[in-house]
């Protein structure tokens, strides 16, 4: 069987865990705990959370964007 991945944290899912939720658009969510299925369903992104597999350093914009450097055309 194949492994499944959290929709929310990107964590392996072991077999006979986790819960699958079906949106009315036929999307199939997985999630590997309640704590996943909590922030999912209050909106959040898991790519500004700290904990999960998909947060980049940057997503949550704590750090300000650096000017980008003009380039000079002769």
């Amino acid at each position: 069987m194949a492994t499944l991945k959290c929709s929310f944290c990107g964590n392996a899912i072991p077999a006979g865990t986790g819960l699958m939720f079906v949106r009315n658009d036929g999307r199939i969510l997985t999630f590997c705990s309640s704590k996943c299925d909590r922030n999912m369903e209050m909106g959040r992104e898991g790519k500004k959370k700290k904990w999960t597999k998909f947060f980049e350093k940057g997503a949550a914009g704590a750090k300000a964007k650096e000017p980008k450097e003009k380039k000079e055309t002769s």
